[in-house]
């Protein structure tokens, strides 16, 4: 064993990241020969009391490293190790692979109680051992995705630039985390390696230690700005609008340098921002941005431009990478159907739909979201568009459902245009958004 434990999961360890119980059960069905095919449901029952509706992200994702998922070498001498599988089983977990199929709704779909996010279909041992690594990998990506397109929305146009990699829950959400911002519609991201991985743009600043280790504010602002053209400098490390006019006599002084914005981040954002504005207005240079951090969520957010503050982009950090207000979504993955029965739980407060399923959206006249109905999977309802798309078939990724998710940016920004009023609002409360049952599905619950 190494002395320094690997920093991520390695792809040979992933089929171990799962629960204890997923692999006894497995090896439980296993031992009792019980193959039949299954149907597992993954869904939540509630929505947080700060959300009107989810943001369904990653699904897509987990379900096409699911067709790449194998028990190595390393990882079925590591489950030896433990003492509690049996060596036929272990032998048998060395051929595993998955052969079914997974329904899913495309990336940047909104999502509500009790729709599937998506839908296993397989041999039971296949299905179950599953059901841990979906729930992390759809977990994250959704809770963050929900919380950036809510920034998005109370920043009416302007952008949102991730700065969240310093508070964030680990390296591997840290990453992740930037390909939920670039669905939900984020500008850009510090993160350096979030950013290229995922194609979302790099942005920053400076730090404040920039400023502190030179001799004076004005000569940091003038070293900064040779080497990187069309900066942003941080005003705020000691006097904020000494720091305006600090980056405005540069200006004035040597015009060739180029400074595309200025950057708050400490005190009364609102009166800060009309202050550096008039200053820089004043100075000729209304063509220097604006740019505001420090605490921000989306709620000052819209009270800063409901109030009118000049601000012309805004960068985000603790509350969207920890979604503060709503860190969790209570996720499950349910069996709801086995050798062609349907199946239910009627543990109070934790029933579940039965059978598999297909969700479908309705539209009014003019395009908006008027409900949703879940259905059965077999069910012809004749009026929605069905949503669940297959993105495994037999084992292997669907080109056309894997297609889908290269969407899905585009697909969020065309949703929050056809949003009925309610799912508009920041404000807590119910979304008022009628989700109902199809009669054939009633009829099984």
């Amino acid at each position: 064993m190494p002395m320094t434990a690997p920093l991520t999961v390695e792809d040979d360890e992933l089929a171990l990241l799962t629960d204890l119980y997923q692999l006894t059960m497995t090896q439980a069905y296993w031992r009792e020969g019980m193959d039949d095919w299954a149907t597992f449901s993954l869904f939540f029952r509630r929505l947080p009391a700060e959300r009107r509706f989810m943001l369904a992200c990653g699904q897509q994702h987990a379900a096409e490293l699911v067709s790449r998922l194998r028990f190595g070498e390393r990882a079925i001498a590591r489950l030896a190790e433990t003492g509690r599988f049996d060596d036929a089983f272990l032998d048998w977990l060395t051929n595993w692979r998955f052969e079914g199929d997974i329904w899913t709704l495309p990336e940047g779909t909104p999502v509500f109680a009790d729709e599937p996010l998506l839908e296993v279909d397989a041999p039971i041992a296949q299905a179950q051992l599953l059901e841990s690594l979906l729930m992390n990998l759809v977990q994250l990506e959704t809770v963050l995705a929900s919380k950036a397109v809510r920034l998005v929305m109370a920043a009416r146009g302007r952008p949102v630039v991730d700065f969240g990699l310093r508070r964030m829950h680990g390296v591997d959400a840290a990453v992740r985390g930037v390909r939920a911002y670039r669905t939900a519609g984020l500008a850009g991201t510090s993160n350096v390696l979030g950013g290229l991985r995922h194609d979302l743009p790099l942005n920053g600043t400076m730090a404040h230690s920039y400023i502190l280790a030179h001799d004076s504010e004005r000569e940091a602002f003038r070293a900064f700005a040779r080497h990187m053209p069309d900066t942003t400098l941080l005003v705020d490390t000691h006097d904020t609008l000494s720091g305006v006019r600090n980056v405005i006599g540069l200006l004035r002084d040597e015009p060739e340098l180029s400074i595309g914005a200025i950057r708050l981040d400490s005190g009364h954002l609102a009166e800060l921002a009309r202050d550096a504005r008039r200053l820089l207005d004043d100075a000729g240079l209304g063509d220097v941005k604006i740019v505001a951090s420090s605490g921000l969520d989306e709620h000052a957010i819209d009270a800063l431009l409901t109030a009118g503050v000049p601000i012309d982009a805004f960068g985000v950090g603790t509350q969207l990478g920890a979604s503060a207000d709503a860190p969790v979504i209570d996720l499950s993955y349910k069996l709801v159907e086995y050798a062609g029965e349907p199946r239910v739980k009627h543990s109070p407060g934790k029933a579940n739909l039965p059978g598999r399923k297909q969700v479908y959206r309705h539209v009014d006249d003019a395009g908006r979201f008027t409900g949703d109905t879940i259905a059965r999977r077999d069910e012809q309802l004749g009026h929605g568009s069905p949503l669940l798309v297959r993105s495994v078939s037999r084992g292997q990724p669907a080109p056309d459902g894997m297609a889908l998710a290269a969407s899905a940016r585009e697909r969020v920004m065309e949703a929050r245009g056809r949003f009925p009023e309610p799912l508009t609002r920041l404000e807590p409360g119910t979304s008022d958004y009628p989700v109902t049952l199809s009669e054939g599905l009633a009829a099984w619950r």
